[in-house]
């Protein structure tokens, strides 16, 4: 769907299938102020930059931020100090979650040892060495 040959608009069918969402969860980053599609009549119309927001968004997301977290980064790009001070919050958040995945990881790490203890007195009790 293309209004004018200067601006491309995507309609949320389109938006959905190739980001592979559902109408509803691109409605409910428009319900949370992540993207803003104009209207025409009932039909939501989407812009290049909604497209490009809705591509961070789904992005943040599989990194593991949270919707506020997502929202405080695309914030920044209409800050004064633009797309730098974006991507350095976004540095940041980076390693923040780094650090916080690597955390998981140890802890990951001490409950299956943990496991594996626990199930190896439970098999020497289910299964005691005789001689």
């Amino acid at each position: 769907m293309t209004a004018t040959p200067l601006m491309e608009i995507f309609s949320i069918g389109e938006l959905s299938r190739e980001f592979a969402v559902t109408p509803r969860t691109i409605r409910f980053y428009e319900d949370r102020g992540l993207i803003a599609p104009s209207r025409r009549g009932q039909t939501r119309v989407y812009s290049p930059r909604d497209r490009i927001r809705l591509r961070l968004i789904l992005r943040g997301k599989r990194l593991g931020f949270s919707i506020s977290e997502i929202s405080e980064i695309l914030a920044l790009y209409d800050a004064p100090h633009g797309e730098v001070g974006q991507l350095s919050r976004f540095v940041g958040k980076i390693r923040e979650r780094r650090q916080a995945l690597r955390k998981q990881a140890q802890d990951i790490e001490a409950v299956l040892k943990e496991l594996d203890c626990v199930e190896r007195r439970c098999l020497e009790l289910l299964h005691p060495r005789t001689g």
